[in-house]
């Protein structure tokens, strides 16, 4: 069967220079893409101030908002607390979340990152896979030990088909080819055509900064979401992309 998937730094629902909170918007273009899957980095889990406020909400929980009626299982993983609130990685699924961790690898004090970990269920194939979703440093020092801990984090589950996915900041292609080294893992995009994805900034992209990691799955369909409308939303561009999942047989 085919699993559509879709990853987005929503930037807290705010648009390039957080000059408007437009989370009502970035909730209907993700709807109209109708993936299995989201993958969400930046993500508010609360917020006090008033400008985060979500019309006709009773809360300032994005990722629940996000989810609403169209994706009934969701994890998120709360990386940055602030006294006003906390943000961090949301995964929102259509299929069952049977598990779920959160694995802080941050590496230095102005800078708070995790793993958030999850494993679905298909029932058609009665097939688990590893969902895993990250935001990683602005240096390549902090980087390069994520990457590492990312990897002791994935390798215990490398009999399951995987999918990792997120804001790896990898401008430079440096952190890639270790996670695809390691964990025999194929980036979707440069597996279907032989180069990473720019996606920032939105309006004029030219850093290649988001990553579609899988292991265990067909790649399929790979693209960037380059219209208008996602260009006015996130400061980043949404990766859609679609993979093949096959029932692997158990020993």
């Amino acid at each position: 069967m085919k699993l559509r998937i879709l990853s987005y730094n929503i930037h807290k629902g705010f648009t390039i220079g957080n000059r408007d909170f437009i989370l009502r918007e970035i909730r209907n273009a993700l709807r109209e893409m109708n993936a299995d899957v989201l993958f969400l980095q930046e993500v508010v889990g609360d917020h006090l101030d008033e400008k985060c406020k979500i019309p006709d909400w009773k809360t300032a929980i994005q990722f629940e908002y996000l989810a609403d009626t169209v994706w009934p299982h969701f994890a998120y993983g709360k990386n940055a607390v602030y006294p006003e609130g906390h943000h961090g990685n949301a995964i929102l699924s259509k299929f069952p979340i049977v598990d779920w961790s959160n694995h802080v690898i941050s590496t230095n004090k102005l800078e708070h990152r995790g793993l958030l970990k999850t494993k679905i269920h298909i029932p058609e194939l009665d097939q688990e896979i590893i969902l895993a979703n990250t935001h990683l440093d602005l240096t390549q020092k902090g980087r390069d030990r994520q990457t590492k801990m990312i990897i002791e984090h994935l390798l215990p589950d490398k009999d399951l088909p995987f999918v990792l996915v997120g804001d790896f900041n990898d401008w430079n292609k440096k952190v890639s080819p270790k996670i695809e080294a390691e964990l025999g893992a194929k980036e979707i995009f440069k597996t279907l055509h032989g180069r990473y994805p720019a996606t920032f900034p939105s309006f004029m992209p030219m850093l290649s900064l988001d990553r579609v990691f899988i292991h265990k799955l067909e790649a399929l369909e790979a693209h960037a979401l380059t219209d208008d409308h996602w260009r006015a939303l996130s400061d980043h561009l949404p990766l859609y992309v679609e993979v093949g999942v096959k029932k692997i047989k158990k020993n």
